[in-house]
């Protein structure tokens, strides 16, 4: 438990994020209580109410799930106390459900939390070091391609089966459209007839393409708008930095492949009929 000093008369009690093998960020239910301001002796009743109620999740009303919702925390030394480390999401819910006068204050902290982690704005180390591999990845072309095949089929699911308006939507996505790639061609004096999406932004901005492939990827693993260009906007970042160079792999090798993971390649290739990404599960 931290305690931040706000001024000279007012200090706030900050709740502790740990943050699981998974990636996956939780708090400790005893920091909960206590921060809720709720009687110590209360904690046995109030916990075992807390893991069987009912709430309202994002995947529909049930009771929170063992190794889903919560997991048990191992208590230092001879503690007798059973504590948990329990998700933002449930733990928001329990703040939300709780008699604690200052429940209020700590419910937003905690949606802000949620909302960071659904958005792609709170990553654990492993996850920036999977989006730098997916940055190098995404220097060959294949790999965009499946991802874009992905999001389609994902769009296409969401609206009947239908591709209509396909690449209105992924203009509104990504940020730029066909039209807004020739006339930025046509500004630069370039010829733009025959031209693929593709191709011109290999001329406008290579390392689009690679921010396109990875917001491709997390559209079509149902992630959101914001949560699949922050992380594109990372990968792109990334391949800035390294100067990723972007090839064809469709048609023959090259000497000049990017440093990039073979078993991730291969998943992200594979990706439109295997539907999953070992980094990112």
């Amino acid at each position: 438990m931290q305690i931040c000093k706000r001024n000279h008369y007012h200090y706030i009690m900050v709740l502790q994020i740990y943050i699981s093998k998974k990636g996956t960020k939780v708090v400790a239910a005893t920091q909960l209580h206590q921060i809720l301001q709720l009687a110590d002796h209360h904690y046995p009743t109030n916990i075992k109410r807390w893991l069987t109620d009912v709430y309202e999740f994002k995947d529909g009303i049930r009771k929170p799930v063992k190794m889903q919702d919560f997991a048990n925390r191992k208590g230092k030394g001879n503690s007798i106390v059973k504590d948990y480390y329990l998700s933002v999401e449930l733990a928001k819910l329990i703040t939300l459900n709780s008699k604690s006068k200052v429940k209020q204050k700590y419910a937003k902290y905690l949606f802000s939390l949620e909302e960071q982690v659904d958005n792609g704005e709170l990553l654990t180390k492993e996850q920036v070091l999977n989006v730098l591999e997916l940055a190098k990845a995404m220097g060959m072309v294949s790999c965009q391609e499946s991802a874009e095949k992905s999001h389609l089929k994902i769009y296409e699911t969401r609206n009947g089966g239908s591709g209509n308006n396909w690449w209105k939507h992924r203009a509104e996505v990504m940020g730029y459209s066909v039209e807004k790639l020739r006339r930025k061609l046509q500004q630069l004096g370039k010829n733009v007839r025959g031209k693929t999406q593709r191709q011109m932004l290999m001329q406008v901005d290579k390392y689009e393409m690679i921010r396109t492939g990875v917001i491709d990827l997390f559209m079509a693993m149902g992630k959101t708008e914001r949560y699949a260009r922050n992380l594109g906007d990372l990968a792109k970042t990334f391949a800035k930095e390294l100067n990723i160079e972007i090839f064809d792999d469709r048609q023959q090798a090259s000497l000049f492949t990017p440093d990039a993971n073979d078993q991730l390649v291969n998943e992200l290739k594979a990706f439109e009929q295997n539907g999953r990404l070992r980094v990112w599960q």
